[in-house]
């Protein structure tokens, strides 16, 4: 999908959210400003949240209470996760994992997860690919 300003890609997230399963597991890729954060507050809506929601770039994660926003950029390795406390995040709501392929290990942890693949393609456009996958 194509979104064409922010309050699309806002949008874009809200109903995306809405169909998740409870615990689901969302990695966001994109490159800084593609736009993952603000797919993130609308998720927020649509999972019923009204807390105003950030980036977690320098807290590394940030719980709303039924959405658990992870931030991995300076994360790097299964060490790197179990010091920052991620696995006894899992189960508490749904991930939103900004950055999940600098741990690629992280992506055999769930039998179902979300890819959402956010391309800037200029100010204010932006391509929304979601792909969802299931270990069988």
């Amino acid at each position: 999908m194509t979104t064409y300003s922010v309050e699309e890609t806002l949008e874009a997230g809200r109903v995306f959210a809405e169909k998740l399963p409870t615990n689901a597991a969302v990695f966001l890729y994109g490159e800084p400003g593609a736009g993952k954060t603000h797919f993130v507050k609308g998720m927020a809506v649509g999972l019923g949240i009204t807390a105003p929601v950030t980036s977690p770039t320098f807290a590394l994660v940030n719980d709303y209470g039924g959405l658990l926003h992870f931030d991995l950029y300076r994360i790097h390795t299964d060490d790197d996760l179990y010091a920052i406390g991620f696995y006894d995040y899992i189960g508490q709501g749904v991930l939103a994992i900004e950055w999940a392929q600098n741990v690629p290990e992280l992506a055999q942890e769930f039998d179902a997860r979300y890819d959402v693949r956010i391309t800037a393609i200029n100010e204010n456009e932006r391509e929304i690919c979601v792909n969802a996958h299931t270990r069988s």
